[in-house]
């Protein structure tokens, strides 16, 4: 990283050691390693804000180990909306998740962060697919999206998004590279 004082561990953010951070700050951090297992990306950021940290977080593991989305699926909607915002810091890591983790093919995580046009064999993953990348939902897609992945499906595709752009945001805010490593904690 630069010296510059625009620049802190991780992009713009300056982390706190472990060590030095407060109590409600040590809460939140630790929090996330409880639920997580690591803290990585946003949530280096997000235990600035310890309450808000506390209620964001376990969104992020529900989708890690309940959601009704395959991880195909929950990859699909992230390179989609982290394509769409532009973060280089998530593009970067969900490029490689979305290949070793989701397995799909490196052709298509690539058009879906570039907001270029792909299909998918699996119609689950089509209609996934085409609801994070929608503008408008027809009712024609409504319709195949109940009939794949019902009610839970359908709210946890779009609660995803929602999610993801916080997640896009927060590293857009903070400039963070894709390259960035932060602290040792």
């Amino acid at each position: 990283m630069s010296d510059s004082p625009d620049f802190g561990t991780f992009g713009r953010f300056v982390e706190t050691p472990v060590a030095e951070m407060d109590a409600d700050m040590k809460s939140a951090y630790e929090y996330t390693v409880k639920l997580r297992g690591q803290v990585p990306g946003p949530h280096k950021i997000w235990p600035a804000n310890p309450k808000l940290s506390r209620t964001i977080v376990p969104t992020g593991a529900y989708y890690q180990t309940e959601s009704t989305l395959t991880k195909a699926e929950i990859e699909i909607v992230t390179s989609v909306i982290n394509g769409h915002w532009g973060a280089a810091y998530s593009n970067y890591e969900h490029e490689k998740i979305g290949e070793e983790l989701g397995h799909l093919p490196a052709a298509r995580v690539d058009a879906l962060i570039a907001g270029l046009p792909t299909s998918f064999e699996d119609p689950r993953q089509q209609v996934v697919y085409a609801l994070a990348a929608a503008r408008v939902v027809p009712v024609g897609l409504f319709r195949r999206a109940q009939d794949l992945l019902g009610g839970k499906g359908i709210v946890d595709v779009t609660v995803l998004m929602g999610w993801f752009t916080g997640v896009s945001l927060t590293l857009m805010a903070y400039d963070v590279p894709s390259n960035a490593t932060g602290l040792e904690q």
